[in-house]
């Protein structure tokens, strides 16, 4: 399983099957006919806001966390070769999101626990995709290179950054990488 995770297949077939997995639990959910709109944009910003919180998390807890084996190997290899083809095995994350799927739907009816499992997946796809382009475009934008720099900055601070598609959780949690403030020469 190691090796599958540094290859190339590996990251595109990953990044097509959480696309496709995003697709697939939207269009579940919609094609259930149960949904009413002010409650599915409500559960759509829900989504978001979890998925947000899951990429901070698992980044900060799993990938730089004490005591998580390959996960944080894994993850130390993405930071010593930002270009490499270190990702989970891409059969992982559409498991994972079928059981949040399921997961959710012990507590909400089945269309929203679709919905909301399929936002969260589109988060997912959407930072795959996004952290690709990071390390490998360069963009012209400078609001987008404003948000390259960031995650570079965590690449060179790598307790400070957590969040790629945002940084709504290092701002909530303190761990927004701030430079220091240089002292006014005379």
């Amino acid at each position: 399983m190691a090796q599958l995770s540094t290859t190339r297949l590996n990251l595109r077939l990953g990044l097509s099957a959480d696309s496709l997995t995003a697709a697939v639990l939207i269009l579940a959910a919609i094609a259930d006919g149960g949904l009413r709109w002010p409650w599915a944009l409500l559960t759509v910003a829900l989504g978001l806001w979890v998925f947000s919180f899951i990429e901070y998390a698992a980044h900060r807890w799993l990938f730089h966390g004490r005591h998580t084996g390959p996960f944080k190997r894994g993850h130390g290899h993405h930071h010593l070769d930002p270009l490499g083809y270190d990702a989970l095995p891409f059969f992982l994350p559409p498991l994972f999101m079928g059981a949040l799927a399921g997961l959710f739907a012990l507590v909400l009816p089945v269309d929203y626990a679709l919905l909301l499992a399929g936002v969260v997946a589109a988060g997912y796809a959407a930072y795959g995709i996004s952290h690709v382009l990071i390390h490998v475009h360069h963009f012209k934008s400078p609001r987008l290179q404003r948000w390259v720099a960031f995650h570079d900055e965590h690449h060179r601070h790598a307790d400070k950054n957590f969040g790629v598609t945002s940084s709504l959780w290092d701002v909530i949690l303190g761990t927004r990488y701030q430079p220091k403030a240089r002292p006014a020469s005379h």
